[in-house]
């Protein structure tokens, strides 16, 4: 059973987003996919209610507060996809972190961002299984515009960064467009989608090479 933890101690990143679509693209690509929602406003469960039709439906768990979420899992889950409470740090995910193949950390191209980001990481770096290499750790460069100064001057400090830009993904709105309909760009096949799941394909052959925990 692959694990992935989307966290971030800073709202607004993006944290939802990237969760329902690794659970859509987990899911379209055959795998049985849990999405377990820690976050208060129950964002991630509503997406997947909205999606509950499909025949790439995902399971919403209840993972507030950390305790008594992994006894809800089917035990033929392939995927769990976690997002993260706004505002946690390590030591508020401790049930999350022992369980996780992965963390997956978005990252906002602004100076204050990158400043509480900074914090987050510190505050990873001290769990055990990160230090002793056993969890990995990656950044994704999120609502980026490529063509800006300011996302630019961002990256190449994020490739700086002890842990591995895995992902840059660009700005736009048909995340949230997306999120709202229970769907993810992996639902369509257009081309104007194309370039953007492009996007994240780094970040999905990272996760692939990451092992899972029984």
């Amino acid at each position: 059973m692959k694990t992935i933890l989307v966290a971030s101690s800073k709202g607004g990143v993006g944290k939802t987003t990237l969760a329902s679509h690794l659970a859509a693209q987990a899911a379209l690509d055959g795998r049985r996919t849990v999405l377990v929602d820690a976050d208060p406003q129950g964002s991630s469960t509503r997406w997947a209610q909205r999606r509950a039709g499909l025949d790439s439906a995902v399971l919403p768990i209840d993972g507030a507060g950390g305790k008594g979420w992994r006894r809800q899992v089917p035990d033929d889950t392939d995927v769990v996809v976690i997002d993260a409470a706004a505002g946690a740090m390590a030591s508020d995910l401790g049930s999350f972190l022992e369980r996780a193949d992965a963390v997956v950390v978005p990252v906002l191209p602004s100076v204050l961002d990158m400043e509480a980001t900074v914090g987050f990481l510190d505050s990873l770096a001290k769990h055990p299984r990160v230090r002793r290499g056993e969890l990995k750790v990656g950044l994704v460069g999120n609502k980026l515009k490529p063509w800006t100064t300011g996302s630019q001057q961002a990256l190449e400090q994020l490739q700086q960064w002890p842990y591995p830009l895995v992902a840059q993904l660009r700005d736009s709105q048909a995340y949230a467009l997306l999120v709202g309909l229970g769907k993810s760009l992996f639902d369509y096949h257009s081309a104007q989608v194309r370039e953007h799941q492009d996007d994240w394909q780094p970040l999905l052959r990272w996760l692939r090479r990451t092992g899972s925990r029984d």
